[in-house]
């Protein structure tokens, strides 16, 4: 059995943020050309889905809303110290509070597709600096934001990448998708 990848999957401004300050994300919103940049098939690869605890309450603001639901099928793990005492009635959400390399090992050992790590910027760096992030697929999107949520939070690093392909879209968005190389324990 192939083992399961974790995948960043998301979009960012050309200035490289996935959000504004406030979690906003109104510059995404565009049209979208056929096949909506292959999210389609993106997520028919995937069936779990890991995200922090802002992206969480964003996420769930926004379906109390009325908004499209994003908590549909799949298993959703939500990292965080504190687990909200008011969360949305789905039994495929689980609060993680334990460490990142058992619980990907774990996770990659189990039967499924691949795994979507949604996001935000300090889980994505976090998994990151664990070593437990194969892949890459970023949308550049054509619009300067000035300011914002990086895509990876801020810290000293290094981490190399290797280019497995690009699209450059009618509309303007590239989309890159990369390789995480690993690190050679000496």
């Amino acid at each position: 059995m192939p083992k399961r990848k974790i995948i960043v999957s998301c979009a960012t401004s050309a200035d490289g943020f996935i959000a504004r300050r406030d979690g906003s994300v109104d510059w995404l919103d565009r049209p979208r050309p056929k096949g909506d940049y292959g999210m389609g098939e993106f997520f028919k690869s995937i069936d779990t889905i890991i995200m922090g605890r802002k992206t969480y309450d964003f996420a769930a603001g926004y379906e109390k809303k009325g908004g499209s639901g994003l908590f549909g099928s799949g298993l959703y793990y939500i990292f965080t110290h504190n687990p909200p005492k008011r969360q949305l009635k789905n039994e495929s959400i689980q609060f993680v509070n334990e460490p990142i390399k058992p619980f990907a090992s774990k996770l990659r050992k189990t039967k499924g597709k691949d795994i979507w790590m949604m996001g935000g910027g300090e889980i994505i760096a976090s998994f990151l600096d664990a070593g437990e992030l194969d892949e890459f697929v970023v949308h550049v999107i054509p619009v300067f934001i000035g300011e914002g949520i990086p895509l990876i939070a801020p810290r000293k690093r290094t981490v190399q990448l290797s280019l497995i392909s690009t699209h450059a879209y009618e509309d303007g968005v590239v989309r890159m998708q990369y390789q995480v190389k690993r690190q050679k324990k000496s």
